[in-house]
C-alpha cells in the first residue's frame, strides 16, 4: 500500500464550478476522479492506494446520491483515523447566479425533481451544509469567471511541498456584498476617500497617485501593522486546525479605491512573511 500525500475533496454547489476545478487540479498532476458516488469513496481510496505512482488525488462529489450523501462526513473521519486527510475545496456561488448558469446550460437541477430550480438549490445547500462548515478551503465565485477561478484554485493547489499558511486577499465593494467565502474581513470606510478627489475619482487603487493617497493616510500603515500581528497570531491556530488556506477580505464603498490599495498593501506583507498570497479584485471596473 503506497501512501497518498495529498487528497483533495472538490465538492459544492451545482454550477459553482466543480468541473473547472477539477480541469485545474488534474493540469496540476493530481488524479482526478469526477463525479464519484460518495458511497464509493473509502472504496476508491483504497483503489488508490494499491497504485505505485499516484500521490495526489482529487475526487469530486455532489449531492446526487442524496440518500449517500450523509454519510460522507464520517467516510472523511474514518479515513483520517487511517491516515488519510482530505482537503475540502467546497466551491459556493449566490443563488441567482446559480440559476443563471443552469438556465443557460439548460440542464434541469438534480434535486428539483419537479419543482422549481430555487427548491433544487435550497435542497442542495441543505445536504451540503455539514462540508462547507468543514471545508478547508471555500471559493465564491459568484463574481469570478472561469480564468480567476482556475488562478484561484491554481494558488491554493500547485505547490506540492507547501504545508504553510496560504492566502488569498480579496478587495471588494460593500455595496456588491461582502464575500462569502471571507474568514476575515477588514472594513477601509474609515480611511478617505479618493473618489472625493478631484484627479483620483476615475482611477483605481493600483494607480500610483490613489495608492500613495491612500497610504499616506496617518492610520493606513497603523492599521496595516495591527492587522497583520493579528494575522500573525491566528496563524498557528489555523494549522493546528489543518486550514491552510485564509481568504482576507477588504472592503470600501465600492470596490476601487481603498480597498485594492490596501489589499495589495497588506499582501505585500504577507509575502515578505513567507505567505504565498494571491490577489482578486472582485469588484474593480463594476463601477
Amino acid at each position: 500500500m503506497t501512501d497518498i500525500d495529498e487528497f483533495v475533496l472538490v465538492t459544492g454547489m451545482t454550477g459553482a464550478g466543480r468541473g473547472t476545478a477539477a480541469k485545474v487540479l488534474e493540469k496540476l498532476g493530481f488524479y482526478v476522479i469526477d463525479n464519484l458516488p460518495p458511497e464509493l469513496l473509502s472504496a476508491a481510496i483504497t483503489s488508490i492506494q494499491r497504485s505505485e505512482d499516484i500521490g495526489r488525488l482529487a475526487v469530486v462529489v455532489d449531492a446526487r446520491s442524496r440518500e449517500f450523501f450523509g454519510g460522507l462526513a464520517d467516510q472523511l473521519v474514518e479515513l483520517r483515523q487511517q491516515g488519510v486527510t482530505a482537503q475540502i475545496l467546497f466551491l459556493e456561488a449566490a443563488d441567482e447566479v446559480l440559476v443563471r448558469r443552469q438556465e443557460a446550460a439548460r440542464r434541469p437541477h438534480p434535486l428539483s425533481l419537479e419543482g422549481r430550480l430555487i427548491d433544487g438549490l435550497d435542497r442542495e445547500r441543505k445536504l451540503l451544509r455539514i462540508l462547507r462548515g468543514r471545508a478547508n478551503l471555500v471559493i465564491d465565485t459568484t463574481n469570478l469567471n472561469v480564468n480567476q477561478l482556475a488562478q484561484r484554485v491554481r494558488a491554493a493547489f500547485e505547490d506540492a511541498d507547501s504545508r504553510g499558511l496560504r492566502a488569498s486577499v480579496v478587495s471588494f465593494g460593500f455595496k456588491y456584498g461582502i464575500p462569502i467565502d471571507a474568514d476575515m474581513v477588514a472594513d477601509m470606510r474609515f480611511l478617505p476617500n479618493p473618489f472625493w478627489v478631484d484627479g483620483l475619482r476615475p482611477q483605481s487603487g493600483l494607480d500610483t497617485p490613489v495608492r500613495d493617497f491612500v497610504r499616506d493616510q496617518p492610520r493606513a500603515e497603523e492599521f496595516l501593522d495591527r492587522y497583520e500581528g493579528l494575522v500573525a497570531l491566528l496563524t498557528d491556530g489555523f494549522l493546528r486546525e489543518d486550514k491552510h488556506f485564509l481568504t482576507i477580505a477588504f472592503g470600501c464603498t465600492g470596490g476601487r479605491h481603498r480597498s485594492v490599495a490596501m489589499s495589495e498593501a497588506f499582501a505585500e506583507r504577507l509575502r515578505v512573511n513567507g505567505v504565498k498570497t494571491l490577489v482578486v479584485h472582485r469588484d474593480l471596473g463594476r463601477e
